[in-house]
């Protein structure tokens, strides 16, 4: 089967909750991404309860007719820090806290975060032999997921963009193999100002 994760869209940096809805910028972000995935098979459609990653499924859903099922295993792992500050605008405007994140500051046991990330996900391939499915979800969790296809140590090692695409392919034999990360192709404006 093959498992499609979907970084959700750009949201808004708040300092009263670590659940934000999108941005207008992340909206047509969504509406990008479920533009690209509707011209693809998709049998079934999964996000995590977070609303910026419901409000990415969205359009999709509406496109597909799908129904979205969400799964609390995929939550990001910053979920309880009562604050969002989108990573580009930490960067930005508290550098030193950005390097210190990016050193492995998360704040969060990777390795049980991995391993509840890694139980929802095969548990979704398992319930969906032989299917193509899309998962809508966040950034830790691409890279926490994408760390284990590779057989290396859980860790924050890239920077999934928004709404971006990352694919596996998962056998029912417990093959994992990635075939692309950071799908973006769908992002970028045309020339004329028209969308793909």
């Amino acid at each position: 089967m093959e498992l499609i994760l979907i970084r959700h869209g750009l949201p808004e940096r708040r300092s009263d909750t670590a659940d934000p809805p999108l941005t207008p910028e992340g909206y047509d972000q969504a509406e990008r991404a479920a533009r690209a995935l509707s011209r693809e098979r998709i049998d079934a459609v999964y996000s995590s309860p977070m609303l910026r990653a419901v409000q990415t499924a969205e359009p999709f859903a509406v496109l597909s007719g799908h129904e979205i099922e969400t799964r609390e295993g995929i939550v990001e792992f910053d979920r309880g820090t009562g604050a969002y500050v989108p990573m580009e605008e930490l960067k930005r405007d508290d550098y030193e806290a950005w390097k210190a994140f990016v050193a492995g500051g998360y704040q969060v046991d990777l390795g049980a975060f991995q391993r509840n990330v890694v139980e929802t996900l095969e548990d979704i391939v398992k319930t969906n032999p032989s299917k193509r499915v899309a998962v809508f979800c966040h950034g830790g969790v691409i890279n926490v997921w994408t760390a284990h296809v590779l057989t290396m140590p859980p860790r924050l090692f890239f920077e999934p963009v928004y709404a971006s695409l990352h694919r596996s392919l998962c056998a029912s034999s417990g093959e994992r193999n990635l075939i692309s990360l950071n799908e973006r192709w769908h992002l970028t404006p045309l020339p004329d100002g028209g969308v793909l």
